[in-house]
C-alpha cells in the first residue's frame, strides 16, 4: 500500500504558487458554505511516520481556512480521566458538529498500532480493535460526517534523513525528540502493523489516502485538494444519499404474541415485607459499593418503560443507598441544538462515568428505537442501524469494566389510566403528566411492538434486559434493586476468581 508513495512525488515551487491562492479561496468558500448550511461536519485524521510532515500540514490548514470553524485535537497517552473510560471516549468528544471541522492529530489509529508494535497487545486483541474502528468510521458515514484519513508515509532512508535535519537545524530541532528516534529503530515493524491496519480500514465509507510525505508543496496540495473535493462533492450533492441498513429485517412474531404480553404484571408484595426487603437490599448495595473492587468498575442503570409506570420512585430507591458524590442522574429528554449538530450517540458516551462511579439514565439511547421510531422522528434506516450500533456501545463499556443494567419497567394500560388520573388530581404529582403522555396511550399497540423488537435485537450476553413487572410498584422496586446487586456482585465476583487463576 505505500509503494506508490516512495517514489518520490515532487512539484516545482512555481506551480505550487500559482496554485495555492485559488486552492485557498476554493477552500475557505466551501468551508463558509459548509457552515452556514450546517449539514454535516468534517473529521480529518492526520496519521502516519514521524517526520513526514503531519504538524507542518496541520498548521498549514489552519493557515488556509478559518481556524474559527476547525477543532484541532492532538492525542498523546491518555490521561487518567480518559484511561478510566473506553477507548473511544476521547474521541467521542472531540467530535466536531455539523458546519465545523476536526482535525485530529493522532487519532484513534495511534494507540492500537504503537501497542501492537511494543507487544502490549496481541494480534487477536489487534484485530478487535480494528473491527470496533470499522463500525465506528461506518457509523459516523451514516450520520453525515465526512471521513478524510490521511497517512504521511516516508520510506526508512527518507525518514532518517528527515529527522537528522530537523535536529540540524535550531529553529526546528525541538520537534525531533529521543521517543522518534526511538519509534525509528522499529521502523519496519511499525511498517508492517500500519500496512495491516490500512488494508482492513480503508473502506468505500472511510479510505486511506496515502500521501508521500517528503516533498513539502507536493504534500499540501494533496491534501487541500482532496479536503476540497470530498467538500465541494457533499456541498453539490443535490440529495443527501440514503444508505439502506445493514441489519437483517424485522419479522412479525409467528404467533403474533409479543414478549410484553407474557409477562404476568400484577405480581404480589406487601407493604410490610416490600419495607423490610427494601432496608436489606439497600444495605447490600451500599457496602458493594464500597468494596475495594467495585473502584475498578462503573455502574450505568439504564430505567425505560411506559408512561407513569415508576422509573423516578424506583430511581429514588438506588440514589438513597448510595453515596451522593458516587452517582449522577441523567434526564434525557428531546436533544437540543449542541446534540443534535452531533451523531446520535454523542449526548450519551459524554456521560459515561468514571471508575467508581454509578450513572443512571432516566430515558436513554433507546428513545431511537422506540419514540423516535414510533413518532417518526428518524427515518427508518436510522432506526434500523441502531440496535447494531447500540449493541457495539454497550459492548465497548463493558470491555472497560462497565457494568450495565437495563430495565423495563411494564405496566397494563388500564393500571396506567388509573395512574395518569391520580396524577392529575394531586398538586406535586401534576407536572408528570402531560398532553404527549395522553397521546402515547393512542400508539399502545405500536410501542409495545417496538419494545419487543428492542429486547429481541439488543439483550446480549454482557447487557441483557430486565423486563420488570410494575404494576405493583413494591414488586417493582424489589426486583430493581435485587437485580442491580445481583450484577454488581457476580461482577466482583468474577474479578476474584480471575485473580485466583492468575496466583495458579
Amino acid at each position: 500500500m505505500f509503494e506508490s508513495a516512495e517514489i518520490g512525488h515532487k512539484i516545482d515551487k512555481a506551480v505550487y504558487k500559482s496554485e495555492e491562492p485559488a486552492l485557498r479561496e476554493a477552500l475557505l468558500d466551501a468551508q463558509f458554505e459548509m457552515k452556514e448550511r450546517g449539514e454535516f461536519p468534517v473529521v480529518i485524521l492526520i496519521n502516519g511516520v514521524d517526520g513526514a510532515g503531519k504538524g507542518e500540514t496541520v498548521n498549514l490548514l489552519n493557515e488556509w481556512m478559518d481556524p474559527r470553524l476547525i477543532s484541532t485535537h492532538a492525542f498523546g497517552v491518555p490521561s487518567d480521566e480518559e484511561s478510566e473510560r473506553p477507548r473511544m471516549w476521547r474521541y467521542w468528544r472531540a467530535l466536531p458538529p455539523k458546519g465545523h471541522i476536526g482535525i485530529l492529530f493522532g487519532s484513534w489509529y495511534t494507540e492500537p498500532i504503537v501497542r501492537r508494535v511494543s507487544g502490549e497487545i496481541k494480534a487477536s486483541q489487534l484485530d478487535q480493535q480494528i473491527e470496533d474502528i470499522v463500525h465506528f468510521e461506518k457509523m459516523l458515514a451514516h450520520e453525515g460526517v465526512i471521513v478524510l484519513k490521511f497517512w504521511f508515509h516516508l520510506s526508512k532512508n527518507k525518514q532518517e534523513k528527515r529527522l537528522k535535519q530537523l535536529e540540524k537545524d535550531p529553529k526546528t530541532r525541538w520537534r525531533v525528540s529521543d521517543q522518534d528516534w526511538e519509534n525509528f529503530k522499529h521502523y519496519d515493524r511499525f511498517r508492517e502493523i500500519s500496512e495491516h491496519v490500512l488494508l482492513e480500514t480503508s473502506t468505500g465509507e472511510a479510505p486511506w489516502i496515502v500521501v508521500e510525505g517528503e516533498d513539502s508543496y507536493y504534500r499540501s496540495l494533496t491534501v487541500g485538494k482532496q479536503i476540497l473535493t470530498d467538500i465541494r462533492a457533499r456541498l453539490d450533492r443535490d440529495k443527501p444519499s440514503v444508505t439502506p441498513p445493514d441489519v437483517a429485517p424485522l419479522l412479525p412474531p409467528i404467533d403474533n404474541l409479543q414478549i410484553l404480553d407474557t409477562l404476568k404484571l400484577d405480581q404480589e408484595l406487601s407493604k410490610g415485607d416490600y419495607e423490610e426487603q427494601l432496608e436489606a437490599l439497600q444495605g447490600r448495595l451500599n457496602l458493594l459499593t464500597r468494596h475495594p473492587d467495585f473502584c475498578k468498575h462503573s455502574v450505568i442503570a439504564v430505567f425505560e418503560g411506559n408512561d407513569a409506570a415508576g422509573k423516578g420512585g424506583s430511581i429514588r430507591r438506588i440514589t438513597a443507598a448510595v453515596d451522593a458524590r458516587h452517582y449522577s442522574i441523567i434526564p434525557v429528554a428531546a436533544p437540543t441544538e449542541e446534540e443534535r449538530a452531533q451523531p446520535y450517540l454523542w449526548r450519551f458516551w459524554r456521560h459515561v462515568p468514571r471508575k467508581g462511579r454509578i450513572t443512571i439514565f432516566d430515558r436513554s439511547w433507546y428513545g431511537r428505537v422506540l419514540v423516535e421510531r414510533v413518532e417518526g422522528f428518524c427515518s427508518e434506516a436510522d432506526w434500523m442501524r441502531a440496535y447494531s450500533e447500540i449493541n457495539d456501545f454497550e459492548e465497548q463499556l463493558s470491555e472497560n469494566g462497565v457494568i450495565m443494567v437495563k430495565f423495563w419497567l411494564a405496566i397494563s394500560s388500564e393500571e396506567q389510566l388509573k395512574r395518569f388520573k391520580e396524577r392529575e388530581q394531586v398538586g406535586f404529582k401534576r407536572f408528570k403528566i402531560t398532553d404527549e403522555d395522553w397521546r402515547n396511550r393512542d400508539k399502545w399497540g405500536q410501542y409495545v411492538h417496538a419494545v419487543s423488537d428492542m429486547v429481541d435485537r439488543t439483550s446480549t450476553a454482557v447487557s441483557p434486559w430486565t423486563l420488570v413487572e410494575a404494576n405493583n410498584k413494591y414488586f417493582a422496586r424489589i426486583k430493581i434493586m435485587k437485580t442491580l446487586c445481583d450484577a454488581i456482585e457476580a461482577r466482583l465476583g468474577k474479578d476474584r476468581e480471575k485473580e485466583k487463576d492468575k496466583k495458579k
